[in-house]
């Protein structure tokens, strides 16, 4: 059975989702949450499926003390589910083909660094794009640069707000990023 972290900075609704889909896998199992902040609700949803958590400090991270915490718990496959921190490349070195991240446009529109969460909502919402969806991709040393392995789109109407584009984005996510995630095992 493979063993896999989720690395998450906020809520956590995708890992929640994750956590939820995998709880019955005989393929997988979410065996650590680890988030860069202390005071993230995914902590919290964490315990709820009694998934162990660690916190740590970009430093920390850095200093490659989460590869060893990750190697320790014998993971093998790494999910970043909201995780707003750039991937160091040692860490990215050490799970080739095996970290995914989910991004909220249709790359390779909206990506690169600073474009997350409501920021991309609101340069879609901008553009006057007729449709935005999402995108799920291998992590490489680049922000949003990874093989893609999915996308699904959703229309936009001119009343859309980056509010109603974030529920629709959502929606997708936490419909398709679980069974990708399997799908790749």
């Amino acid at each position: 059975m493979k063993r896999l972290a989720i690395l998450a900075s906020g809520s956590g609704s995708n890992a929640e989702k994750i956590m939820e889909h995998f709880q019955s896998s005989d393929k997988a199992k979410i065996a650590l949450v680890a988030s860069n902040k202390a005071d993230a609700f995914v902590l919290e949803r964490a315990k709820k499926f009694e998934v162990p958590t660690i916190t740590f400090t970009r430093k920390e991270m850095d200093a490659g003390d989460l590869l060893e915490k990750l190697k320790a718990e014998k993971i093998d496959w790494v999910i970043l589910a909201g995780f707003l921190l750039k991937i160091p490349v040692e860490l990215t070195r050490a799970f080739p083909d095996k970290m995914v991240n989910i991004h909220p446009a249709l790359l390779p529109k909206y990506g690169g660094k600073g474009m997350y969460g409501s920021f991309v909502h609101e340069a879609v919402k901008a553009a006057g794009d007729t449709e935005t969806g999402i995108t799920i991709h291998l992590v490489n040393e680049n922000y949003d640069e990874g093989r893609i392995v999915f996308q699904a789109s959703v229309p936009l109407s001119e009343s859309d707000t980056p509010d109603s584009i974030a529920e629709k984005v959502h929606a997708l996510e936490h419909a398709h990023f679980p069974e990708v995630i399997e799908g790749l095992m």
